[in-house]
């Protein structure tokens, strides 16, 4: 079957992390069988990062950006549009890139179906592009959590999920949430991490590793107040952070005033291979997020072997933890019960590598990106039966 994939959030050249998870799957359903290509609504803006620095390289960047490309075998078009700033209109930008896409979409030639990621601005562009074929929509949770309550949000949401043949959702609370927003057929399929052929070996130094954009319901504020209560207690312990966001000064700020400095390394955003690297080299992986539909730092976590602190009463780490040992759960904003969580799993080396090994486990029976291409792709055949 051929199959148009409509992504916002795909890797591009100044960012090749931007949406890694969708190329992924994008291999993956490939090589369960499908013959894929992906269109890109590329909106050729700077970033308000860009903007406030004033580099003129940065300010160029997303002009640069070629229109076609091949990434790891795969067809990539990119779409530009033009649309209004994001506070204000993100929820319509599916009406502004419609026109782009529908032509993008014809040059594409004859094709099974369209498989768009997210239901704004993605969704709702394909609906206004009127493509003849059928279209599955991937719910992964920023729409139904964040875009609803952007101005025209919540239309653009509700009508592209109606319109949908199919809509698969990243975990069980998130397809609920988009049955709840007018969905009318729904599967879960979860995506996948790679794993590695042996556990990782544990760090010198006990480490703790976190994998995730410094955004504010990632809560990494809440994992240096944990530091800094286990500060006596475990002197060696290193927190090491991949990822960037306009969380970082703030973040800069509370390392000084905790005087954490020599225990805590930003690094900043890096290439998705060392980003996963980063996440299996710890001794313990924690991210304390909200709003977590899913999340696949988790996952690529545990596939080495690495016990995984998540949130209690998030879609996604309740699901991976339901799934099988390796991921534990804290309630949200309460630093000391994770830093009692952190406490016991470093304290207790032979419980911990059960736990790692319970871990790598769970990843292999339902979270490999092989599971995921077969389930994506068994979607597919549902929509087009």
């Amino acid at each position: 079957m051929r199959v148009a994939i409509v992504a916002e959030y795909y890797p591009r050249a100044a960012d090749p992390v931007l949406g890694v998870w969708a190329h992924r799957q994008a291999l993956a359903a490939r090589a369960a069988g499908a013959d894929v290509r992906v269109l890109v609504l590329h909106r050729p803006v700077p970033s308000k990062g860009a903007l406030r620095a004033r580099e003129p390289w940065a300010l160029i960047e997303p002009l640069r950006q070629p229109l076609h490309t091949t990434l790891d075998g795969i067809e990539v078009t990119y779409v530009p549009f033009v649309a209004p700033p994001r506070p204000r209109s993100y929820g319509s930008w599916g009406a502004w890139a419609a026109p782009s896409l529908a032509l993008a979409l014809r040059r594409v030639g004859p094709i099974d179906l369209i498989h768009a990621h997210y239901a704004a601005p993605a969704g709702d562009a394909v609906r206004r592009a009127r493509p003849r074929a059928p279209v599955v929509i991937s719910v992964h949770g920023g729409d139904v959590l964040s875009v609803v309550h952007r101005t025209h949000g919540r239309a653009a949401v509700t009508r592209a999920l109606g319109h949908a043949r199919l809509v698969l959702a990243n975990s069980k609370g998130t397809e609920q949430r988009a049955q709840a927003l007018g969905a009318m057929h729904t599967r879960v399929v979860h995506l996948g991490t790679d794993l590695p052929p042996a556990p990782a070996t544990e760090p010198r130094l006990p480490t703790i590793a976190t994998v995730g954009h410094l955004v504010a319901r990632k809560r990494h504020s809440d994992l240096l107040r944990a530091l800094w209560l286990l500060r006596d207690s475990h002197p060696d312990l290193r927190w090491v952070v991949a990822g960037d966001g306009p969380e970082r000064a703030g973040l800069e700020r509370l390392v000084s005033e905790l005087k954490l400095g020599g225990r805590v390394t930003l690094r900043g955003q890096v290439p998705p291979a060392e980003a996963v690297t980063t996440a299996q080299s710890a001794t313990v992986f924690a991210l304390p997020s909200v709003d977590e539909a899913f999340g696949v730092a988790y996952i690529e976590a545990m596939a080495a072997g690495v016990p995984a602190i998540g949130c209690r009463g998030e879609a996604g780490p309740e699901e991976i933890a339901a799934t099988g040992p390796g991921l534990r759960l804290v309630p949200p904003g309460d630093p000391e019960a994770l830093a009692a969580e952190l406490r016991k799993l470093l304290d207790d080396a032979e419980w911990r590598r059960e736990l790692g090994h319970g871990a790598r486990a769970t990843v292999e029976r339902a979270f490999t990106w092989e599971a995921c291409g077969r389930a994506t792709v068994e979607a597919y055949e549902e929509a087009l039966g």
